[in-house]
Parts: C-alpha cells; structure tokens; sequence
C-alpha cells in the first residue's frame, strides 16, 4: 500500500503579467531549441500547489490514494489554482474543482483496472517535486491535463521516461496543449502521446495504453500507441462540398500594389517605432498614449449615435451596459482618428496589456468589428504578423475580412474551432449580406464589451499565418459547419471540418503560435500565385 506522505510545502509567487507574444520566442523547457509560444497575453504565476501527495485543505479527493495491484497512474491537472483568479482562459472565476471531479470519478468507472492519483500542479517548480516524490511510489506512467493554457507542467513529466498521456481540456487549456504537443511531435518524443477530443470516451480508450506500455517494456512506442487510439475514434470526413461563393480575387501584381500602398498602426506599449515593414507592408509603432488621447476626445454625440445602431442591430446585447457599449464607440472613433492621421488602413493593438496597464480605458474589439464591416483591418493583441495577412488576404479577395482566432482542436467530432472576441459579422466583405452578431463581455475578464458573430454555415473557408522572417505562408483549410456557444474561452467561435489530414494539423503550432486568420473563400491558389509572384513558399499543414 502506498502512503501518503504530508502536505507537501506550499509555493506562492508573485503574480506577474505574461505577454505571450514576447513569450513565443522563448525556447520552452522541454520543447525544444526555437520553438514557441502563442502571441496570446495571459497571466501566469502560482497559487497554493500540490506536490508529490497533495497538499492540505485541498478537496478529499486529491487526497485520496487507494492501492492495490492495478496500473498506478499519476494525474496532474496543470493549473492556476482551483477557482480561477485571473483572467485567462476559460474564464476569470471558473471552477475547475468540479471538472477536476468529473475527471476523476469518469476515469475509475471506465478504467477499472488502474489506479488513479491526483494531483495538481501550476508549473516546472511543482511538477518536478512531484516528480521527486514519485521515485519511490511505483508509479506506472502520468496522465497530464492541461486546465489553463501555458502552465508548463507535461515537459517535466516527459523526461521522466515513463509513459505521459497529454489531454487538453477544451476552450480552457487549448493554447499551450497545442503548442506544447507540436513540440513534442517535432521532437519526435516516443513516450509523450495525446488526446485532443471533447469525448471523455476517448481519454478513457488512450489512458489503456498504459497497460501495452507495461506490457512492451523499455522502448515501446506510446506516442505511436495513443495515435493509433486517436485515429481509429475520429470520424472519418464527412461532406465537403460547399455552398456556392462568387469570389473574386485581384491579380498578384495588383494585391502587392496595394499591400505596398497600406499602412498598419501598431500598438504594442507607450513607445514610437522603431517602423518596420511586413509583407512589403509599411508598419508605424505608436504609443498607448496617442490612441487613449483620441479616445479622450472621441466626440460624445458620435459615439452615442454609433452605440444606438450597434444596439439596435445587436441581436443579443448582455452583460454590457449602455454606457460601455459608449465607451466601445469612443474607441472605434478613437482608432478611425488615428488611423486618419497617419494614412493607415490598419491597426493592431496590445488590447490586454493596454487595458489591464491602464493606458487604455475600453477595449478596442467592437471598434474592430465597425472597422472590419467598413473594409479596413482592425486586429487583435498587436499581432503584426496577423494583421498583415488581413491587409494582405483581404486586399487579394477584394475586402473580405480575415479573423484572428485562437484555434482548438476537437478528434470527437473532426473539427477544428477558431475562438475569439472580434469578428465582423459581413464575412463576404463590405457589400456582403450581415449575419447576426450579439455584443457580451470580453470573455476572460467578463469586463468591457466584445462580439459573438454567428458566422454563416457550408462554406468553405482558408485560415493562413505568415512569416515575414521565413518568407512562408501556412495554410489550410475548413468546411464552416456551425458555431459553438461555449461560454468557456472566447466569445466567436466558428466550427470547421478541415479539408485533408487532421493528425497534421497538430504539428506547426510551436513553430507558428496559436493565431490563425481566417477567410471565407476558397483561396488556396489565389495564395499560391501571390506567394510565386513575392517569391514566397506556402505549406499546408492539413
């Protein structure tokens, strides 16, 4: 029989605010040299955690350690902390107690031969003392469940040796499960396999792999065990004709014309420049300051009457006050201003950071919205990279608007789902039809005001990214067939079946980041004549 030993020490940090953009470009334990995060600003640091047996006052459960001959299997539940107090996905204020519960009480009815051993874990610090703790209990491999995106937990429990099963769990963790098993795919790590599905069914069929791995002995191939479950439970794809859509795309020479002839404003922090260029695109840094003195004095009348057609043609308006939805239109007057003034048709900024430093005072995504309804580019978290793609996709598809999601991957159903809190609601470009769109709280914080567009269903869509640095353009493609009304995560969440091999699609995420921009259109030889003619590469990663 096991014992349990005390409660382990308790490690409080100081919370600090993370820019995930910055982040990206740090190598990440475990992943490997040059890979990256996402761009996505969250916050990260530590609350009371667990380590090798759990620690005191923590529910009955994760002090909980039966016996008995079974396969032992550690559980680290990568984390913050049980009730979320920060805002990150899926929310500020999510109970992640009653998931880690489900979990929990699922996986011992449907995989009565193991033994279950919980624990949590907020980061490397705490999974390595588990580690530690672990060396003298005999246990048969770690299932790894990502709660909270860029906890780095499962890179520890990798070079343990043993089996590591890695599952994301979905609108919640998605970002770093994403990136992190990327890495692990690129360094073709044998004993780290995963689950990607919403199904508790699935987790329940890979976690048996523990039984073939105790069973094949040193050198079994676990990764390659977890994906022969993974593939044999996702569908096979479904229909993939599409409805009709009269797209018309520019030439080459014309779309690098106007790419040349744009303009992004970027604001990241409270400096001016350095200037740059991306994709031939002329990019202007300017400060926090210059857009919240236009906010300052954004005319209130104007707002007032903008805030009224944004409400009348809301067909949900909840959570958000009148006088913020005010405030939003100030904003998009506020961008509008300083986009004029500096003969911009673009701008991208650092929402999140300027909002919760204090340098803006509302976030910009229903400004974006208006922006991207009129034809211009309005993109989020000062993603340059991004924001050029919408300058330049959309100037090749003659205004279609690009949306920047943060994407999740979904085996149970083959789908793929790109999540965020602004889109434009006229995804065939200005003169498009409108489908419906609601006005409801930015999603992590449950502050501000943000939009869920309903985007239309069965036709085909091209998500891309580029590299400036690389010369590359990433594509794939997607069937629309719905969107999700999750509460967890962000507000807009079209739902795709992707064209060509899922498995694929989870191999560029450390490499790319987590955004992807999104098309309505079939655009994929469209981006290959414009990616000969600027004497760049596209790779398709379905």
């Amino acid at each position: 029989m096991f014992k349990v030993r005390k409660a382990a020490e308790v490690l409080l940090r100081k919370e600090r605010i993370v820019t995930i953009k910055n982040m990206k470009r740090q190598a990440c334990p475990g992943v490997g040299p040059g890979q990256s995060l996402s761009r996505r600003r969250v916050l990260s640091g530590c609350a009371a955690c667990v380590g090798a047996a759990g620690l005191m006052g923590t529910p009955d459960w994760l002090r909980a350690f039966p016996g008995g001959d079974k396969l032992r299997i550690r559980v680290i539940y990568a984390l913050h902390t049980g009730v979320q107090d920060r805002p990150d996905w899926p929310n500020k204020g999510f109970d992640f107690n009653p998931v880690m519960e489900r979990f929990n009480t699922e996986l011992a009815k449907r995989c009565p031969d193991f033994t279950f051993i919980p624990s949590m874990s907020t980061g490397p610090e705490q999974a390595q003392k588990i580690l530690e703790g672990d060396k003298a209990a005999d246990i048969d491999g770690y299932l790894v469940c990502q709660l909270n995106c860029w906890n780095q937990v499962v890179q520890t429990m990798a070079t343990s040796g043993k089996p590591v099963l890695y599952a994301d769990f979905q609108f919640a963790g998605s970002g770093g499960f994403l990136v992190y098993t990327a890495g692990f795919l690129r360094a073709g790590a044998r004993n780290v396999g995963y689950v990607a599905s919403s199904k508790i069914e699935d987790l329940a069929e890979a976690v048996r792999c523990f039984q073939a791995a105790k069973a094949g002995g040193p050198g079994f191939d676990f990764a390659a065990a977890t994906t022969r479950v993974r593939t044999s439970r996702t569908p096979k794809p479904g229909d993939l004709s599409c409805k009709p859509d009269a797209l018309k795309t520019l030439s080459a020479a014309e779309t690098i014309r106007l790419m040349k002839a744009s303009k992004i404003l970027a604001v990241r922090d409270d400096k001016t420049g350095p200037n740059t260029t991306m994709m031939t695109i002329p990019v202007i840094q300017i400060p926090f300051a210059e857009v919240n003195e236009a906010w300052a004095a954004a005319d209130k009348d104007e707002a007032r009457a903008i805030a009224d057609r944004w409400i009348k043609t809301a067909a949900l308006v909840e959570g958000v006050s009148r006088a913020e939805i005010e405030n939003s239109a100030a904003m998009y007057l506020a961008e509008k201003a300083v986009m004029k003034k500096h003969g911009a048709n673009a701008i991208t900024i650092n929402c999140l950071g300027g909002f919760y430093g204090g340098h803006i005072h509302a976030y910009p995504c229903l400004g974006f919205y208006e922006l991207l309804n009129e034809g211009l580019v309005g993109g989020c978290e000062c993603d340059v990279p991004s924001a050029s793609a919408m300058v330049a996709f959309g100037a090749l598809t003659q205004g279609r608007p690009g949306y920047i999601s943060d994407p999740v991957i979904d085996t149970a159903g083959r789908r793929i789902i790109y999540a965020h809190c602004v889109a434009s609601n006229k995804v065939f470009g200005p003169k498009g039809p409108a489908n419906p769109f609601q006005i409801l709280t930015h999603s992590e914080d449950r502050q501000g005001a943000s939009v869920r567009s309903i985007m239309p269903a069965g036709y085909m869509t091209t998500s891309v990214e580029i590299s400036d640095s690389r010369k590359e353009i990433l594509l794939h493609q997607g069937k629309a067939v719905g969107n999700d009304p999750d509460d967890r995560a962000c507000r807009t969440k079209l739902v795709a079946e992707p064209v060509g091999n899922i498995e694929k699609l989870f191999t560029m995420w450390d490499k790319w980041g987590w955004h992807r921009v999104t098309f309505y259109g079939d655009l994929k030889e469209p981006v290959r004549g414009l990616a000969d003619a600027m004497g760049w590469s596209v790779i398709e990663e379905t």
